[in-house]
């Protein structure tokens, strides 16, 4: 079967949203090819969330549609020619698994210069590397919530708010559930996915520490909960189409200067393992999305953060790419 994609769009004329079929940069309005290959089914589909609520039987029937399209009695469009929603619009839930890149996170702690006294550079990197060894063998997702209200599509601006001057980015594979679920099993995790798309978790890095009350630790609302700081899409691939998503190639520039150029394999815990995690403690449902962390390769690395007139272009590999001017 030929690979798909699976989005919200809009045309320009007429602003009213759909659900499209995407195969190569090509999208068609889902409920159209119902109507023409007799898919009842999918024909009342209003919305991805709606697929999503019974993801089982919409996706089998998904892959009929596939199947039976031939190009030529459909309308077709370039996705450059629509305008590109947030992939899931809305999602229900958010859920972000923090620090959860080795190379990320022993970058951060050799930048800060945190750990033993007395060690340098390359004592204090080994030392983080088996700290996160360790961590990786004997600990724990890393993980928190980021409001809905976050969510915007994959080439929307990005307005930079007046509130942060380290308005910063971070590249990440999301998992988009389809089954939900309470206290799930690691060796059935993948059971509940339905596929996988693009974020990127925008953080304001000078809000993330609480220094009015250090007890407290780090903000989350206030670093990483303001509107347009997750860009998602352009479209979610069903997880059938993706062969392994822990060996996908990840990479992100800001005006041309390649900042992120990894791969999900560093990722510290795996995807079973993170939703495992979450499912401890949160009941999934269909439409949520699972950020799954961030490489390495932040501005907080660079000690650059980002301007108005930047232009952030991602991607991840068979996942498509997105595109944010930051105003």
């Amino acid at each position: 079967m030929k690979p798909y994609g699976l989005g919200t769009f809009s045309h320009a004329h007429d602003g009213r949203k759909f659900v499209g079929l995407v195969v190569d940069d090509h999208v068609a309005d889902v409920a159209k090819l119902a109507g023409f290959h007799d898919a009842p089914a999918l024909a009342s589909a209003g919305s991805v969330l709606t697929l999503l609520d019974a993801w089982e039987t919409n996706c089998a029937a998904l892959d009929r549609l596939a199947l039976a399209i031939d190009g030529k009695t459909e309308h077709w469009y370039p996705l450059d020619a629509l305008r590109v929603h947030p992939a899931v619009d809305l999602p229900r839930q958010i859920f972000c698994t923090g620090a959860n890149y080795r190379k990320h996170v022993v970058d951060m702690t050799v930048d800060a210069r945190v750990g033993p006294p007395g060690l340098d550079e390359a004592g204090l990197r080994r030392w983080a590397e088996n700290m996160m060894d360790e961590r990786a063998a004997t600990g724990e997702p890393y993980a928190f919530t980021k409001p809905v209200s976050t969510v915007s599509g994959a080439y929307d601006p990005l307005v930079l708010p007046n509130t942060t001057t380290q308005p910063d980015w971070e590249l990440e594979l999301a998992v988009v559930i389809g089954r939900g679920g309470y206290q799930i099993q690691r060796e059935l995790a993948l059971d509940h996915v339905a596929g996988y798309c693009i974020v990127n978790d925008i953080s304001a890095r000078d809000l993330i520490p609480r220094t009015d009350y250090k007890m407290l630790g780090t903000d989350w609302l206030r670093s990483k909960g303001q509107p347009g700081f997750l860009p998602l899409g352009p479209y979610l691939v069903p997880k059938a189409f993706v062969a392994d998503p822990h060996r996908l190639k990840m990479r992100l520039s800001v005006s041309g200067q390649v900042m992120q150029d990894e791969s999900t394999a560093d990722m510290l815990f795996g995807i079973e393992r993170q939703i495992e995690y979450i499912s401890r403690y949160s009941r999934l449902l269909p439409g949520d999305i699972v950020c799954t962390g961030s490489p390495a390769g932040n501005g907080t690395h660079y000690n650059r953060y980002l301007r108005a007139g930047d232009v952030i272009e991602a991607e991840i590999e068979g996942l498509g790419r997105q595109r944010q001017v930051c105003v």
